[in-house]
């Protein structure tokens, strides 16, 4: 991928980044909702899935599952991303979040979500996923995003 690798910074152990990147999944009402799962982390990446479910569907004549649960899971993962990354102070939220749908999901198939925060400036994240069914070379959509930077807080300062 091109693009500047920022994934150095002060570093963060691996226990604390699995710790941060569950407590985001869990934490989150609709992705327990939507049966989201975190299958991998590093250093500004996330990889999640979300199983086939018959609740998902969005297109009950062909069992196609809703682009809403594509879009979940992509935003999800990406700010999952955000949280691992060494420079990331703390928490995030979506700021922008442009989702190319490029085919249907095949129905019965699991979709994958990888992400990776691949800038990071003072106040913003820059993120980049695919969504695929099975076939990473053949994605369902893809995604690129900015995602907010929690400021560190200054010893005394308030919150």
């Amino acid at each position: 991928m091109t693009g500047q690798d920022d994934r150095k910074g002060d570093g963060m152990d691996a226990e604390k980044m699995e710790t941060i990147a569950k407590q985001m999944m869990q934490a989150i009402p609709h992705s327990q909702a939507l049966g989201m799962e975190l299958d991998e982390i590093g250093p500004g990446t996330a990889v999640a899935h979300v199983p086939y479910a018959e609740k998902l569907i969005g297109d009950p004549r062909t069992g196609v599952v809703h682009g809403g649960v594509i879009t979940a899971l992509l935003d999800g993962t990406c700010g999952t991303a955000v949280m691992t990354h060494p420079n990331a102070p703390g928490g995030t939220a979506t700021i922008d979040l442009r989702i190319d749908y490029m085919r249907a999901a095949k129905p019965g198939r699991t979709i994958t979500a990888r992400a990776e925060c691949y800038r990071v400036t003072r106040s913003v994240a820059f993120v980049r996923a695919i969504a695929d069914d099975g076939d990473p070379d053949d994605p369902v959509a893809q995604a690129n995003g900015a995602f907010t930077m929690e400021a560190h807080r200054r010893k005394g300062a308030k919150a």
